[in-house]
């Protein structure tokens, strides 16, 4: 493939090396009294740089999927994590910089996603991996390239304004389209660059990162009950999922489970939240292809979805339901019956509006084809969630044994191969109304008793992790809480860092009149993924 076509940062992982050093072998609890992440389970490794590297090896090696990396300042030093998936267990790397080491090995060849990810962490931190593409991701001249705002204290100093250096694609007839960063209505900022050749796109290269909020020196500031407040605010459509991820990890610290009740009442506020956005899409997606009808009517549905979750738990999106051990409200009797007969009034008009999608065929022939991800493809990459499913990747954590209430309802995980547009779009039906069955079985099986949970007066120092399937695909937050029982470091990711790079790929030899479909059909979070 030639470099008009192939993204620099989302380039196919290389085989793997062999091998592993005795010290990444070793687990050993690498973060004070406590590293934790129920109700996964959890392999810890601390590493020196060669052991880093061989350990990441393996886990290409094994086929697992890297989660995340982040870093922070440790004494004089930084220490850098990696989070893997292998299988249902969470493994976690830490690597030690001592003083005046600022180099790392880099993950990039092996796990694409790393590519942003270890650009994100040298601009908040410093520490730049080796052999890194070295422009700047989440600074854009905010402060100077020498001030890092998780290493340096004080005002940042001015940064001086530079171009930003897009890849340049040369060739006869071939030409550059700007989109953005700053778009029409109230889409959220981002920078498109397509390389084309008439209508032809033969590249397309992203700069995100303009929607970076500071969040983590925010999270420094708070105590866990705000920090919560904070979590469930970073990506609005994905309120649940960001605060039950935090609640998770605070909880595996403290040594609290939830009761059953509080349990059930977030895995039906998750899948409501699910239920509203896969409907949202819906609409969207057949608007983008020119059938008005079916957005007027998913809009309809989705604000049914929207203003029952403001009756019955305070909020359309309902970011402040969600306590740490337990939840803010209970549902009575009476509530039950409205969700159970709004669940079954959604089941028989989706299924209408789904024969009436099944006929149009000019619908389907918009979208078979379009945004074409291979599975082959979607896995070197390492693409997870709602659009990894959509490319043959049959990776759900609902399915995941141990993660209660999800371990009794036998979720159904849905996958399909076509890794189109059409696929997506398919896809998000069959979870869809998956969601709804599950939700039935919620209420069905609503435990009794209490929905909160005692918790400790200061919960143990340490690291724990969270994780949880939310609408979009797996979201990992990790929280270290230092001796006082404060907040040293929140990092929460988003699974749009996994599947950002796959669009760069879905448009390749598409025209440029099918940007806004293909990219509707991934709906990937800004706000989310800047952090």
């Amino acid at each position: 493939m030639s470099a008009a076509q192939q993204p620099h940062d989302a380039a196919p992982a290389s085989p793997a090396g062999r091998g592993m050093t005795e010290a990444a072998t070793a687990a050993s609890a690498v973060e004070g009294p406590r590293v934790a992440a129920a109700p996964w389970s959890l392999q810890c490794h601390a590493l020196d740089a060669a052991a880093w590297r061989a350990l990441a090896e393996r886990q290409h090696a094994r086929g697992a999927r890297l989660l995340s990396l982040w870093g922070q300042v440790a004494g004089t030093g930084h220490r850098i994590r990696a989070c893997w998936l292998d299988g249902e267990q969470l493994v976690l790397g830490m690597l030690e910089l001592p003083a005046g080491t600022q180099r790392y090995p880099g993950l990039h060849d092996l796990f694409p996603v790393a590519a942003r990810l270890q650009r994100a962490l040298r601009d908040l931190l410093g520490p730049q991996a080796l052999g890194m593409d070295e422009r700047p991701w989440l600074r854009h001249d905010a402060w100077a390239a020498d001030w890092h705002p998780l290493r340096d204290s004080g005002a940042p100093p001015a940064g001086e304004r530079q171009p930003y250096a897009f890849v340049e694609v040369d060739g006869v007839g071939v030409h550059e389209i700007a989109v953005g960063p700053v778009h029409a209505g109230v889409i959220e900022p981002g920078q498109f660059r397509f390389s084309v050749v008439g209508e032809k796109v033969l590249r397309l290269e992203q700069r995100l990162g303009f929607t970076h909020k500071g969040v983590a020196l925010r999270f420094q500031q708070l105590d866990l009950a705000g920090g919560l407040r904070l979590a469930a605010r970073l990506s609005g459509d994905s309120a649940v999922g960001f605060a039950w991820a935090y609640c998770m990890a605070a909880e595996s610290l403290a040594g609290v489970q939830p009761p059953p009740r509080a349990l059930h009442l977030r895995a039906l506020l998750l899948e409501r939240e699910r239920i509203a956005n896969h409907v949202g899409d819906l609409g969207a997606i057949a608007n983008d292809a020119g059938f008005a009808f079916a957005l007027a009517q998913f809009s309809r549905l989705k604000e049914d979805v929207l203003r029952r979750n403001a009756e019955l738990f305070g909020a359309r999106y309902p970011m402040d339901m969600l306590r740490l051990g337990g939840v803010a409200g209970d549902l009575d009797a009476a509530g039950v019956t409205r969700l159970r007969e709004q669940g079954a009034s959604l089941r028989e008009q989706l299924l209408r509006l789904r024969d009436i999608l099944d006929e149009h065929e000019g619908l389907h022939e918009r979208l078979r084809g379009t945004g074409r991800v291979a599975p082959e493809l979607a896995r070197r990459l390492g693409m997870l969630g709602l659009a990894g499913r959509a490319s043959g990747q049959a990776l759900d954590l609902r399915s995941a044994a141990g993660w209660a209430p999800y371990q009794a309802l036998a979720c159904e995980v849905a996958v399909e191969s076509g890794g189109d547009v059409a696929a997506r779009f398919a896809l998000r039906y069959r979870e869809l109304l998956e969601s709804l069955r599950l939700c039935e079985r919620l209420l069905d099986g609503l435990p009794g008793g209490g929905v909160q949970a005692e918790w400790p007066a200061r919960p143990a120092p340490g690291l724990g992790i969270g994780l949880v399937e939310a609408w979009r695909g797996p979201l990992l937050l990790a929280l270290h809480l230092g001796q006082d029982g404060r907040i040293e470091r929140c990092h929460a990711h988003d699974p749009s860092w996994q599947n950002w790079p796959a669009l760069e790929w879905a448009v390749v030899n598409d025209i440029v009149a099918d940007f806004p479909l293909i990219n509707k059909s991934f709906n990937l979070s800004y706000s989310g993924h800047d952090g």
